[in-house]
């Protein structure tokens, strides 16, 4: 018996979809998982299995089978979970498997069949929606953020049999239809330009380089406000266009960094890394490709406070993403483009 059902991840900071077809043969009781699968996917197998039997449903017997497909591209994370039980569940129709072809699941599963949230929603629900799905099964952790993605059908879910009520037709009380509200910095946050006594020709400097969005190095003795002022300067940039605050915002939920704030991000972003940074997190990468400090100040502003402690393959390695405004990153599963166009600041003692 075949089963179908669709998933979602990310490949740097776009999301695609992702075929999870379920098999099941008679023979010795087996649960395999291929498709290319990092180590937490595979432990999906455990949490998976716990989920259906605490729930009170019926794990299928036989030889289990699940692909994911495209196979050639690896995928990692928790977020396939539910996808994975409900085509679980298909295999021996215990929901409707024609119904669950048009949606697409995502979400981790605890092993009493919760529902936790998951990190990079925002670019998989584009990227369903892209795919011509248009009918979302997510945590309620994630509802509000994968809400600012218009023209979709999305239920925001609490467990698991919450979801076979969906797919089965019951779960109108699931709908979501709030929006989600905008994600604002606290407006003492770095503080107001506005705030600033004297500094004439530093503010005049400042001033020029957030009109034209230009670099800056700031150079003066330890306390004449070198800091103060550049974490001043999100405040005198113009405000983001949607566009812009859009794809902050994807950034900023592949980082993890929205939290509980899943509404869109508005605030043009400051950061400002310590000098012990790595290259990797400086520009992105590792293992498992993340965006790094650059691509997260993407139309916002890069602080290096104390420059000349930095290190030299640090900052060589900033030289050509501030000429192209990306980065690209090439491993062994692919090459993978991040934005990072943003306004380096700058600070060092004579």
């Amino acid at each position: 018996m075949l089963a179908l059902a669709h998933s979602a991840a990310m490949l740097g900071i776009d999301g695609y979809v992702v075929r999870v077809e379920a098999d099941s043969a008679p023979g010795t009781p087996a649960f395999n998982i291929i498709g290319l699968p990092d180590r937490s996917l595979g432990e999906s197998r455990e949490r998976v299995r716990s989920a259906i039997f605490n729930s009170g449903l019926v794990f299928p017997a036989g030889k289990l089978l699940i692909n994911l497909s495209p196979a050639d591209v690896r995928k990692e994370g928790p977020g396939f979970d539910l996808a994975l039980a409900l085509a679980l569940l298909a295999i021996d129709e215990q929901i409707d498997r024609l119904a669950l072809q048009n949606c697409v699941a995502l979400g981790e599963l605890a092993l009493d069949g919760t529902l936790r949230g998951i990190r990079g929603i925002l670019p998989m629900v584009i990227g369903a929606r892209n795919a011509g799905l248009r009918t979302l099964l997510v945590p309620r952790a994630n509802a509000s953020e994968a809400a600012l993605v218009e023209g979709l059908t999305l239920y925001a879910l609490d467990s698991l049999l919450d979801a076979v009520a969906v797919v089965q037709g019951h779960g109108s009380k699931f709908r979501y239809n709030e929006r989600a509200p905008e994600f604002r910095a606290e407006p003492d946050a770095h503080g107001d330009f506005a705030d600033v006594r004297g500094q004439r020709p530093a503010k005049r400097a400042l001033e020029i380089a957030a009109a034209g969005g230009h670099n800056l190095l700031l150079v003066g003795p330890p306390g004449c406000g070198k800091t103060m002022l550049a974490r001043r300067l999100p405040s005198i940039l113009p405000a983001m266009s949607n566009d812009e605050a859009l794809e902050v915002t994807k950034i900023y939920s592949i980082a993890g960094l929205l939290g509980d704030r899943n509404g869109i991000v508005r605030s043009r972003p400051f950061r400002s890394p310590h000098h012990t940074i790595s290259q990797i997190a400086l520009c992105g990468g590792g293992a498992t490709p993340r965006p790094g400090e650059i691509s997260l100040a993407q139309h916002g502003v890069l602080f290096l406070d104390e420059l000349p402690e930095f290190s030299r393959m640090a900052l060589e390695v900033m030289r050509q993403p501030l000429e192209e405004g990306t980065i690209a990153i090439a491993r062994a599963a692919g090459t993978f483009t991040y934005p990072a166009r943003f306004a380096l600041i700058a600070s060092m003692n004579p």
